[in-house]
């Protein structure tokens, strides 16, 4: 029997999506080992034909062996017939699984640049700040994607793990197509403000972690049968990673 996913309307701007996403970092990071890359193309390949067209990825997975997996997934789609998600602004701290975020103008440009060619496409269609640089106003961050937008680089913005007054202040530079934070059935944080404004504003929303990383899923998930390099058990989870 043929599988249908519904199409929906993601915010307000006139991005449309897949009801369901796929989520492709546990291909290339965190969750244990990377897993096998023609396995893990014949998957996205598969999401695709069955109607699941939203793709999400980030620079920092891997990093950026994600970006290039899903880049060599899709040679031979027809690009108008997914839609690409990817992110910036989360780093690795002199190289150490500790997060360093960054906002700043030539680092929001020298990224989206190093994502078209790691992904092989010419403009994303739904560019997210991944984490939100304190040290730099959320207005500089955004003038520069504001910038990416009119040149043609990328097509909407997001913003991902904002407070409800940043993501008000971002709208009013350029508006925001959608905001991704963690909502499953035990985090639910969003519920008090982050989803009020955003329906308010008009912003879609993308929640990631639905099965709360993977424990609220069937079969019991003891950290114990974890792998060494799983960050659910070294605990980087708890930076709230998605």
């Amino acid at each position: 029997m043929a599988v249908t996913v519904e199409r929906i309307k993601l915010g307000s701007q006139g991005l449309e999506v897949s009801k369901q996403g796929l989520g492709c970092m546990g291909m290339s990071f965190g969750y244990g080992v990377p897993k096998p890359e023609p396995e893990m193309i014949s998957l996205i390949h598969h999401a695709i034909n069955s109607g699941v067209t939203f793709l999400d990825t980030s620079d920092i997975y891997g990093p950026h062996t994600n970006e290039v997996l899903l880049g060599k997934a899709l040679k031979g789609v027809v690009r108008e017939k997914v839609q690409i998600a990817t992110k910036f602004g989360a780093t690795y701290k002199d190289g150490k699984f500790e997060l360093e975020v960054r906002g700043d103008p030539a680092y929001v440009r020298a990224s989206c640049e190093a994502s078209l060619k790691r992904l092989d496409i010419d403009c994303i269609d739904l560019y997210y700040v991944h984490r939100i640089d304190t040290r730099v106003p959320i207005e500089v961050t955004m003038g520069e994607l504001k910038k990416l937008v009119e040149e043609g680089k990328i097509k909407y913005v997001g913003l991902s793990e904002a407070s409800a007054s940043t993501i008000r202040r971002a709208n009013a530079v350029h508006p925001i197509t959608a905001v991704q934070n963690e909502w499953s059935l035990w985090t639910r944080d969003v519920e008090e403000e982050i989803v009020p404004t955003c329906r308010e504003l008009g912003i879609g929303i993308v929640p990631y972690s639905p099965l709360g990383r993977g424990f609220l899923s069937s079969g019991p998930k003891p950290l114990e049968n974890l792998s060494e390099n799983d960050f659910r058990k070294v605990g980087a989870y708890l930076h709230s990673w998605g």
